[in-house]
C-alpha cells in the first residue's frame, strides 16, 4: 500500500495545507480517507484527480467532508463528460448533508455522482482493501478506519478523543495515522473532542503499533511541542508529522 498525505491541518487549512485528506493506493486502486477543506486543490499535484475509485468520510464535520461539494462539480461537469459513478462511505445523512451544504434538493442531491453507503462499525472490502470501522469519541458520529492489504495495515483515528476503540483499530497497526489536536495545558478547551499528541502516542503504545504519525495539527499550534510532547511518552516507535505531499510505502 501507498499513503500520500493530501492535507493534515485540523480545523481549517494552514497555508501550506489543506484540511484532512490521505490518499490510499493498491494494485491500481485509489482511495480517498476525507476530503476537507480545500484538499481538492492539493490532491491535483499528486494524483489524477478524477482517477479516484471511492472515498471514505469518518465524519461530517467541514474540514473532513467539505470538498466532496468542490468534487461534486469536478466529476459531474467534467468538459470531457461526465464521470462514472463512485461509492462514498460516510456516516448516515452524509448524502442529505452533502446536498444542503450546495444547495441542491435532497432527492437526487450528489447521488448521480455519488453511491452513497452508510458506514457501521464493520469489516468489509472496498477493492482490494478489507477496510475494518469503528465509532471514535467525537461529538458528532465519527468513524475510524483500518485498511488491510497484503498482511500490512494502516489506521486512521478521524477525529476522537480517548477511545479504547481506536487502541482495539490500530492494533500492531505498520502505520498509525493518529489525530492530534491539543498541546497539554491546564484549561484545554473541549478536551472531551480530541486528543493530545501525548495521548495520542499512548493509544500507539496500547496498540503496540508500528510508525505514528501525527496528524489534525490545529494551525495555531507548534506542531514542534506536538512532536516533543508525543516523544515524552510511553511508545517507543517512530513518530513523524504528517506534511503535506508525504508519502509512506507500507
Amino acid at each position: 500500500m501507498r499513503l500520500t498525505v493530501i492535507g493534515c491541518s485540523g480545523s481549517f487549512p494552514r497555508p501550506d495545507s489543506p484540511a484532512s485528506c490521505y490518499l490510499v493506493e493498491a494494485d491500481g486502486f485509489a482511495m480517498l480517507l476525507d476530503l476537507g477543506s480545500g484538499s481538492v486543490g492539493t490532491l491535483q499535484r499528486h494524483h489524477p484527480f478524477l482517477d479516484i475509485d471511492a472515498i471514505c468520510v469518518s465524519h461530517l464535520h467541514p474540514d473532513h467532508c467539505l470538498d466532496l461539494c468542490v468534487y461534486w462539480i469536478a466529476r459531474t461537469f467534467a468538459p470531457h463528460g461526465k464521470q462514472p459513478v463512485i461509492p462514498v462511505y460516510g456516516p448516515a445523512g452524509t448524502a442529505e448533508h452533502l446536498a444542503g451544504a450546495y444547495g441542491l434538493d435532497p432527492e437526487p442531491g450528489m447521488r448521480e455522482t455519488f453511491d452513497f453507503h452508510t458506514l457501521r462499525p464493520a469489516t468489509f472490502t472496498i477493492g482490494p482493501f478489507t477496510v475494518t470501522t469503528a465509532q471514535m469519541n467525537h461529538p458528532v458520529e465519527t468513524f475510524g478506519f483500518r485498511i488491510e492489504h497484503e498482511g500490512r495495515t494502516i489506521a486512521y483515528s478521524g477525529d476522537t478523543a480517548e477511545s479504547s476503540a481506536l487502541i482495539e483499530l490500530a492494533r500492531d497497526a505498520d502505520l498509525f495515522l493518529c489525530e492530534a489536536a491539543w498541546i497539554e495545558r491546564p484549561d484545554l478547551p473541549l478536551a472531551a473532542q480530541h486528543l493530545t499528541a501525548r495521548q495520542a502516542a499512548e493509544h500507539a503504545a496500547k496498540a503496540d503499533a508500528g510508525t505514528l504519525v501525527l496528524t489534525h495539527l490545529l494551525p495555531w499550534n507548534d506542531p514542534a511541542l506536538s512532536l516533543s510532547e508525543a516523544k515524552d511518552s510511553s511508545f517507543r516507535g517512530r513518530i513523524e508529522l504528517a506534511q503535506p505531499g508525504a508519502v509512506y510505502e507500507i
